[in-house]
């Protein structure tokens, strides 16, 4: 039997939205995949989140698009609009390249939900706290913090903002925005002032702060943010720290009434600082990488948080399906040069967004904010990581192996 090939054995730590999809991905590709989460529970910390077309081709590839059709809203388009009068500059819906370029919305924990439902729970490996990455000539160790191992030919950094598998190697911290987010849902049902904005994405903006709105749970619910300036030096980073609705409604004095009435109709609130992290010059060794937030933490301005730990789960299962045991950090390295390029773009890109609605000129912010939609379907929706893996493929070496 000394000539059979077992499949790779792969640690991913971190049971999260980049870290489920690794999994299923990887399992799809027949590696020999495990999760490790840190929680007792598999469960996701905000609200909504919005699948663009390059998250969507993907997620549908694994079989979920019946799964998310039935918890998802499929959104007409996008609207931008000046938050004191709802005036729209700009929309996506009637008209443009990025008419029949549609997003869908779902709660974070439904999408958790279909992903998990693609891994076995044997997989599955909960209170789990990773505390070290020892990397070996043959593999690599993950000790947790209850003294248990695991043995792998691949370790993946899935484990967010605060990695312990990126501190391994990177001795940085995240960069305040300067800005402040209050988050919350609304049942749909007491949003009367609402009409066609129910069926999209909009985004109210206005000097230094904005509200961005869109359904959730099969348009059950509408999942608000209303994005302000920490002025009073508040910035905890928790997702989950409360926050005071007429705190928040002080932000928007004078705005539109329907934002106003949205904003009024939230019992509770929560809020957060919002931080990215600088890019990294490389996420990879020969058998330890990065994927999500832990490799490319950004602001929610582009929304592809979530969305690019999709397509770096799919780009490393395609690229570990091809390894062997002894070329683990060729295929590694092909990993990072497709995806390190686009995810820093994509960080750049939501920094660049964030300044727009950070402006205090209400004239050169409404000039401008049209641009935080409107190339998105030239270089950010259009892409496929399956066309950009086959295109690396065939640039590979004679023998197959991933050129350099």
């Amino acid at each position: 039997m000394s000539g059979i090939l077992l499949p790779l054995r792969i640690a991913v730590i971190g049971g999260g939205i980049g870290g489920l999809t690794a999994a299923a991905a990887m399992l799809r590709a027949g590696l020999d995949v495990h999760v490790y989460e840190q929680a007792g529970e598999l469960s996701e910390v905000g609200a909504g989140v919005a699948l663009g077309p390059n998250a969507l081709r993907l997620l549908h590839r694994l079989g979920l698009e019946e799964r998310l059709a039935a918890v998802a809203v499929r959104l007409t388009g996008y609207d931008m609009r000046r938050g004191r009068d709802g005036v729209v500059v700009f929309e996506t819906h009637s008209s443009g390249p990025l008419r029949d370029m549609r997003s869908v919305t779902v709660h974070r924990a439904h999408l958790l939900e279909a992903l998990a439902e693609l891994v076995p729970p044997a997989r599955i490996h909960l209170d789990r706290r990773c505390t070290r990455v020892e990397e070996r000539a043959a593999g690599a160790r993950v000790t947790f913090q209850d003294g248990s191992t695991a043995d792998a030919d691949v370790v993946v950094g899935a484990d967010g903002i605060h990695s312990v598998v990126r501190s391994m190697r990177h001795d940085d911290r995240p960069v305040f925005s300067g800005m402040v987010a209050y988050r919350g849902l609304v049942p749909m049902d007491r949003l009367d002032m609402l009409d066609e904005e129910r069926d999209r994405i909009v985004f109210w903006f206005g000097p230094r702060r904005h509200v961005v709105t869109f359904a959730v749970a099969g348009g059950a619910l509408m999942n608000v943010v209303a994005f302000v300036p920490a002025d009073d030096g508040w910035a905890e980073e928790s997702w989950t720290a409360p926050g005071n609705v007429a705190d928040m409604l002080r932000h928007f004095e004078g705005w539109e009434p329907r934002v106003r009435g949205v904003l009024r109709t939230l019992d509770v609130t929560m809020r957060w600082a919002l931080y990215d992290r600088e890019p990294l010059p490389s996420w990879s060794t020969e058998r330890v990488t990065l994927l999500g937030d832990a490799a490319h933490a950004m602001l929610p301005h582009q929304g592809q948080g979530a969305v690019q730990s999709i397509e770096d789960a799919w780009m490393l299962a395609r690229c570990l399906g091809r390894a062997e045991p002894d070329t683990v950090g060729e295929w590694l390295r092909l990993y990072e040069r497709l995806r390190r390029p686009r995810a820093a773009r994509v960080q750049e890109a939501s920094r660049l967004t964030g300044d727009i609605y950070a402006l205090d000129d209400a004239e050169e912010q409404e000039r401008r904010v049209p641009s935080a939609v409107a190339t998105r379907g030239e270089w950010l929706w259009s892409y496929d990581a399956d066309v950009a893996f086959e295109e690396a493929l065939g640039e590979a070496a004679p023998d197959g192996r991933p050129g350099r």
